[in-house]
């Protein structure tokens, strides 16, 4: 029988796990909006709004891998992943904005992207499920 997750894991997997499902819903639906090509222009010709894209994904992906060292399941190392992630994003923005939007750039293919977010909305359903389901009572 498998481990509870730890309590940490839990409470990030309950916060985490339906932002990520949520907006990757959201995200499914809305892709051609948000792959034209003036979505994504207006966001990286505005400097301010691409250093506080980077800066807010370097708090939070600091904040997840200070609170969360964690690396003993398949849920916390979802977790911790995602801190990797955001903090590797962010540190991207901000120093090589250029660089990331030619990425995204050539990334910003409907079909591909509503792929994506359809998996990352799974992940996120089962993060959230990890997070708020009741774990089972311990035996004495």
């Amino acid at each position: 029988m498998a481990m509870p997750p730890d309590p940490r894991t839990r409470a990030f997997a309950r916060v985490i796990g339906p932002f990520v499902a949520i907006v990757s819903v959201i995200a499914v639906f809305r892709m051609p909006e948000i792959t034209a090509t003036a979505f994504l222009d207006a966001f990286f010709q505005n400097p301010v709004l691409v250093w506080i894209a980077g800066a807010t994904l370097v708090l939070f992906g600091i904040l997840i891998l200070a609170q969360h060292p964690i690396w003993s399941s398949a849920p916390a190392v979802g977790i911790s992943l995602f801190g990797w992630i955001l903090l590797a994003r962010g540190i991207a923005l901000l120093t090589v904005p250029q660089a990331y939007e030619r990425i995204v750039l050539t990334l910003a293919n409907v079909t591909g992207l509503r792929i994506g977010a359809g998996l990352l909305a799974i992940i996120g359903i089962w993060l959230a499920s990890v997070g708020w389901r009741t774990p089972p009572a311990s035996r004495p």
